[in-house]
């Protein structure tokens, strides 16, 4: 079935093919059609795009800084949260700005409804409601996509961004079927498919918690956990949040709880080897909590509304696979649940993976040549980490078609950057999520300057629209002046001394909003942006030591990166090399001495004898 997010097209041939419509494949259309590209997106249906089976949520820790910067380069994640979001907060306010990251509550319904409608306004989108099930490739590259009602679509480039549904198989206790997720259908013949290429390949496992009738919890008795007032946008094209916020609420497991989970342990997927595949151990299960942590008292869990107009009640940290009937004790066992009506159990789900080592740093594949991928097909966990690969995927993808050369981030340059470079250079042992302790360099990093650090640069490719352009322009022109004015203006400190501004700044006790607050200082900020604005120039002059030592790093690093090593670089003849290295090497194939140096195993010694070789190729 082919429809048009316009027009309909009449074509089987497009620049980009897009299988998948989650938070991953729709930032990979949306960049590719910003380049030009015909598009078309292969999906089972338009009522699960941009879906959340999960955590009704965007951002959080690390996880607002991708967001932030998949805003600054263009894409859709943050203005779509910002439109539908239903309560935000800016998290480790207590700590210093490297580590603000901001935090939305979604209304899941209307966010999908945003991101679908968004795309179908696009009259270079075509929507193909028909399952992928096999690659057309030869030794040029990708061809096409094989479809299940037996068309074949020809593509110059495709992006593959499946999620957990490549041999995706759902587990609630003894129970085991065949899904992607609840209720839908794995893909096997896609799987199949990517497997004849020669990638390796791994399994991994998540899960959800039940989901509860909201009107059947007695809230009154659970301490509320209210949005920040007011609400700060994730987009840098959002003026202002002026909707209602609604509160979550906070409660924590006990004794009973606790004795349930060990008394049915046996019939857990988790803990009777019915579950193979390997789980996040930065987001365990209620039954790892229980059996891994014994000496915890209890463990916190939220209740979250799914929406505004909707009853399912999302219980974050209460994941779990046990059978459904133990999880409806379980739920009754905590304090104001005890009537609660459960309207749809936990589960785990397993599913296919390919090791992330078989990509380029653009998300390209080495066997298969304009053949990208995305999501949790590379071993990640989250929606955010999956739409910073998507947009980074779909805008490759979109270059190739057009014969244009690849984009890619340094881990200096952006959180998108450490995510791509720890998938390809290290591989994944278990499901990847993005921390800020990742981040060598975070205080250039920050949430606040990732406009700053990306937007030229999305401009430069393509990315950015004419409007975006605009508005970053102004704000940039605005951060530059307020920075000439805090250096040129003296200012009192509560000492008494007379000091310029910036010098000033550097005191532990004085803030920039308290110095304009108290006249001070007049800085130029329009009410939409004033605490995006003064974040900015405040951290570049009160931490301008740090920043000034991390990019003296930042350059050293630099030039080691500037060191490439030729594609189909044969590892195999450097003299010196152990078989290890030697293996190791190969399999990730990196693009620079840098990269290598950062390959786990590869030592010192090994990076050497590889330069070394490579300059006696360059004098030969």
């Amino acid at each position: 079935m082919l429809m048009s997010g316009a027009t309909l097209m009449n074509t089987s041939h497009y620049d980009v093919v897009v299988v998948g419509a989650g938070h991953a494949g729709v930032e990979a259309a949306w960049a590719a059609t910003r380049l030009g590209c015909s598009v078309a997106i292969c999906t089972l249906s338009d009522g699960t795009v941009a879906h959340m089976p999960c955590n009704p949520a965007i951002g959080g820790t690390a996880k607002g800084h991708l967001v932030r910067e998949i805003d600054a380069l263009g894409g859709l994640m943050g203005r779509a949260i910002d439109a539908t979001g239903i309560q935000f907060k800016v998290l480790n306010r207590s700590r210093g700005p490297a580590v603000w990251s901001p935090r939305a509550q979604a209304d899941k319904r209307r966010y999908s409804e945003w991101v679908r409608d968004t795309l179908r306004a696009v009259a270079g989108i075509d929507w193909l409601f028909t399952p992928a099930v096999g690659i057309s490739a030869d030794s040029d590259g990708v061809q096409g996509l094989e479809l299940a009602d037996g068309s074949h679509v020809r593509c110059r480039s495709l992006v593959i961004t499946t999620g957990t549904f490549l041999n995706g198989l759902v587990h609630i206790g003894p129970e085991q079927r065949p899904a992607g997720r609840a209720g839908e259908p794995p893909s096997r013949d896609l799987a199949e498919s990517l497997k004849s290429f020669g990638f390796r390949w791994g399994r991994l496992k998540t899960g959800t918690p039940p989901r509860l009738d909201r009107k059947s919890i007695d809230f009154s008795i659970f301490e509320p956990e209210f949005g920040d007032d007011p609400a700060v946008p994730f987009s840098f094209c959002t003026d202002a949040i002026d909707r209602d916020q609604i509160a979550c609420h906070v409660l924590h497991t006990n004794d009973r709880v606790h004795d349930l989970v060990r008394s049915n342990i046996d019939r857990s997927p988790l803990f009777n080897g019915q579950i193979s595949g390997i789980g996040p151990r930065y987001c365990p299960s209620l039954e790892d909590k229980v059996m891994r942590f014994p000496h915890r008292e209890r463990h916190q869990i939220f209740l979250e509304p799914e929406g505004v107009d909707v009853d399912e009640i999302y219980v974050n940290g209460f994941s779990m696979s046990l059978p459904a009937e133990v999880q409806e004790s379980l739920v009754r066992a905590l304090p104001g649940l005890e009537s609660a009506v459960m309207l749809r159990p936990g589960y785990a789900v397993e599913y296919d993976f390919i090791q992330p080592t078989e990509l380029r740093s653009t998300l390209e594949t080495f066997r298969v040549p304009r053949l990208f991928l995305a999501g949790q097909i590379n071993g990640t966990s989250g929606y955010e980490e999956a739409a910073a690969q998507g947009l980074v995927a779909g805008a490759n993808a979109g270059f190739a078609a057009l014969g244009r050369p690849g984009l890619a981030f340094g881990r200096d340059e952006a959180y998108i950057g450490i995510l791509v470079d720890d998938l390809t250079t290290r591989g994944c042992l278990e499901p990847y999520r993005m921390f800020t302790s990742r981040a060598e360099h975070r205080l250039l990093l920050r949430t606040d300057n990732a406009d700053l650090r990306l937007t030229p640069r999305g401009r430069e490719v393509g990315l950015v629209e004419d409007v975006r352009w605009e508005r970053f322009a102004l704000r940039k022109a605005r951060f530059d002046r307020n920075c000439q004015t805090v250096r040129r203006t003296a200012v009192s400190t509560p000492s008494g001394a007379r000091v310029p501004a910036d010098r000033a700044l550097k005191q532990p006790e004085v803030r920039l909003d308290g110095l304009v607050a108290a006249g001070q200082l007049t800085l130029e900020t329009i009410p939409a942006t004033e605490a995006l604005d003064l974040a900015s120039v405040e951290t570049e002059f009160r931490y301008e030591g740090y920043l000034k030592r991390q990019m003296a790093s930042v350059e050293r690093l630099r030039r080691q990166e500037g060191r490439a090593i030729p594609d189909r670089f044969p590892f195999g003849s450097v003299p010196g090399l152990s078989r290890e290295m030697i293996q190791r090497l190969g399999e990730v194939r990196p693009a620079t001495l840098a990269q290598a140096s950062r390959i786990p195993g590869v030592t010192p010694a090994a990076v050497a004898v590889v330069a070394a070789y490579i300059d006696r190729l360059k004098r030969a």
